[in-house]
């Protein structure tokens, strides 16, 4: 796709970026018939090729306007258009660009910009904690919308205190210790039976992506240097082997950091670096699972298996976790039909656009539902309490089933 870029964007690094990614495009359409939003909406507009004609419109000179904005606003970034493109187009750096240059083009109204700002600074602030603690003490007396957004408490249970040769970093990350607080301790239990220690950095915190993808790329990238700065004494020195994610939507952000920071000289090799050594929990899997053999009992039934987009097509990583539990004798089942498509978490996506998250969401719940399972089981917090929100089922993390499942040592 050939593209002229207007003198504004000419000769800059966004501008340099986009037009690479735009040279990529055929216009083919095959993204189009896996696009979330698209299926949902139906509009040309709503799915990759009509954004991707949207951002180049921009760069050329175009002024964007508030319906340029829904159209990119609406997209999931769920990258499912990146895993089935036969050309490559990286669209999810596209979006990025385009949607950076509509923000500060196009003026919010007062609403949008207040729950943006809610949004951004409330779920990764310390008062976050305490105010969900304070909404699941009420939860019985909540709206039923409000409900599905503030699990019921559980127990965190005990970090190991056992030590071990083999370390790794683990990102507590910002919502995931307050809403569900037994993935980041399940974790850490799994891996300590396996013999390999988490290890937490204190000063390390919510991995940018929640503040990048509303647009506040600034804060987004700010929050990327912080952990950054957070682990680079442990991966310095040498002592942990790699920095590890149990919420795929941190671990394809953080995987992104040496992009993300590539033009910032102070951090860019950092960046890269901090990418290389960052895994998905679901990668150290089959290790675990050759530790753990014959100390594993399933429960009964199947367990119906939600890979997140994040997982599968920002990662590209796939059959991983069916295939480890497999071997241990779980029961793990991927729906027939679409369970390629996003269930319509997105981070924060399903507060900003309930009506198409709802639908995506319900509709992902039919497939899985149709296995019979007796659990649903994930790998993303944000997916995890959406799901949940829509199911009687219990949704956990995998993890959490596994270490539920552990023998005693």
């Amino acid at each position: 796709m050939q593209t002229h870029l207007s003198p504004e964007f000419a000769g800059t690094a966004d501008g340099a970026e986009a037009e690479a990614i735009l040279r990529k495009c055929v216009h083919c359409g095959f993204c189009t018939a896996t696009c979330p939003t698209y299926q949902v909406l139906g509009d040309e507009l709503d799915g990759p090729r009509g954004r991707i004609y949207l951002i180049k419109q921009v760069l050329e000179g175009e002024q964007p306007t508030g319906k340029t904005q829904l159209h990119l606003d609406r997209c999931l970034t769920c990258r499912n258009c990146e895993s089935t493109c036969p050309s490559g187009v990286q669209y999810g750096q596209l979006v990025d660009i385009g949607r950076r240059i509509v923000e500060a083009k196009v003026p919010r109204g007062a609403g949008s910009r207040a729950l943006r700002w809610t949004l951004k600074e409330g779920l990764t602030s310390a008062a976050f904690a305490p105010a969900m603690k304070l909404g699941q003490s009420v939860r019985g007396l909540l709206p039923k919308a409000l409900q599905a957004k503030v699990p019921a408490p559980r127990d965190a249970g005990r970090w190991p205190t056992r030590t071990h040769a083999r370390k790794v970093l683990m990102l507590a990350g910002c919502v995931q210790p307050s809403m569900a607080p037994n993935i980041n301790t399940a974790t850490a239990r799994v891996l300590d039976a396996a013999g390999i220690q988490a290890v937490v950095a204190p000063a390390a915190g919510c991995c940018g992506a929640l503040k990048f993808h509303l647009n506040d790329q600034t804060g987004g990238l700010a929050q990327m240097r912080h952990n950054i700065d957070a682990w680079w004494p442990l991966v310095e020195r040498g002592e942990v082997e790699a920095i590890v994610m149990n919420a795929s939507g941190c671990g394809v952000t953080v995987r992104e950091y040496g992009h993300h920071l590539q033009h910032d000289a102070a951090y860019a090799q950092k960046a890269r670096r901090i990418g290389e050594l960052t895994r998905d929990l679901s990668e150290l899997l089959p290790d675990i699972a050759t530790a753990l053999e014959g100390r594993v009992h399933p429960p009964q039934g199947v367990l119906a298996y939600h890979p997140p987009c994040t997982l599968q097509h920002g990662q590209q990583l796939r059959g991983g976790v069916e295939t480890q539990l497999r071997r241990l004798g779980f029961e793990v089942r991927i729906a027939a039909n679409e369970s390629h498509l996003c269930c319509g978490s997105a981070g924060t996506y399903s507060v900003l656009h309930p009506d198409i998250a709802t639908t995506l969401r319900d509709r992902k719940l039919g497939h899985l539902g149709a296995l019979e399972p007796v659990a649903v089981i994930s790998a993303n917090i944000g997916c995890i309490t959406h799901l949940q929100g829509g199911t009687a089922l219990p949704v956990r993390h995998w993890v959490e089933v596994l270490d539920a499942a552990l023998a005693p040592a």
